[in-house]
């Protein structure tokens, strides 16, 4: 298959990447259905989908005026003429509404070019989804995972397609950080591994070919342990959030949106303290990790998740998603 071939994309859940992927790929012009597992599913997906099309469309019309507001998963340039970025606004507007929801899964899968999925980071939820998933797709199927904390290996042979089955994972706000990381297995056909990077750059993004399996791929083998960091420099009560940022602001000349509490409020305060979770350390409630997974329980609790809900170390207005 080609990548001229790919008309119908299928993403597997509809949490805070599966929303995102689902949107960017639907404003690229391809065909999105989003697989969730009930009908309630469907009315929690709704206001996540909402959110994003107003950060687009909030996006676009501030690209009119300010250079800075420029995503480069929105636009293949930065000088763009209003009466080009009219265009893009038209373009979202309708795309981003037709993108369909379903929970059967023939109806969800059984014409799809392509799958991207995105459910939980739950090892026996992804096998079991695996193995239904694999009676319902047509053999042509390029299958992709979004998994931050997985390998593929754990799970090609559950696909039933491990030559057809690859990671393609995401960065946060991927329409402003548009940026996947290709990771393959021993199993992956290099023709699959090159659909996957077409797919890629056809829905905005630059690619980042992995040669061999790496945990935490190459963005959060640099990323995560930066982020324990500063969590651990709070959870100890060494010093806050504002301040530790402004220290590696000045200290690095970093831009105020890229330093590690305002980061962890990008990617989302549950995905934080899953993947910190993860670790040993973080069981044992005294140890410097058992109190930064502790700490971020607290804000997830008070309902304070990230940017994507407008509060999570610091308070955002739409314009800031």
């Amino acid at each position: 298959m080609n990548i001229q071939d790919v008309k119908n994309v299928t993403v597997a859940g509809g949490g805070t990447q599966g929303s995102q992927i689902a949107s960017q790929i639907a404003y690229k012009g391809f065909h999105v259905t989003v697989w969730v597992r009930s009908e309630a599913s469907i009315e929690r997906a709704k206001p996540r989908f909402a959110s994003i099309y107003g950060q687009y469309i909030d996006t676009l019309e501030a690209m009119k005026t300010d250079p800075k507001a420029y995503c480069r998963g929105l636009a293949d340039k930065s000088d763009l003429t209003p009466e080009e970025v009219d265009q893009l606004l038209e373009q979202a507007k309708e795309r981003l509404h037709d993108i369909q929801f379903e929970t059967d899964f023939d109806k969800a899968f059984g014409n799809a070019d392509v799958v991207v999925e995105c459910i939980n980071e739950n090892k026996a939820e992804k096998e079991a989804f695996y193995s239904e998933l694999a009676k319902h797709l047509p053999e042509r199927t390029l299958l992709l995972t979004d998994s931050s904390t997985m390998l593929p290996s754990m799970f090609m042979d559950a696909t039933g397609r491990p030559e057809k089955f690859l990671t393609l994972h995401f960065a946060n706000q991927i329409w402003r950080n548009n940026l996947t990381e290709l990771m393959k297995t021993d199993k992956t056909s290099q023709e699959s591994f090159e659909l996957a990077d077409q797919f890629a750059r056809a829905i905005g993004m630059l690619p980042m070919r992995l040669n061999k399996e790496q945990p935490g791929y190459i963005l959060n083998t640099l990323l995560i342990p930066w982020l324990k960091a500063a969590m651990g420099l709070y959870a100890n009560g060494v010093s806050d959030p504002e301040t530790i940022d402004m220290t590696w602001q000045l200290a690095t000349g970093a831009d105020p949106t890229q330093t590690p509490f305002r980061k962890m409020d990008k990617i989302g305060l549950a995905l934080c303290r899953n993947i910190m979770g993860m670790d040993p350390s973080a069981k044992d409630p005294n140890s410097t990790l058992g109190k930064s997974v502790a700490l971020l329980d607290k804000y997830i609790a008070e309902g304070k998740t990230g940017i994507a809900v407008g509060e999570g170390f610091y308070k955002y207005t739409s314009y800031d998603k």
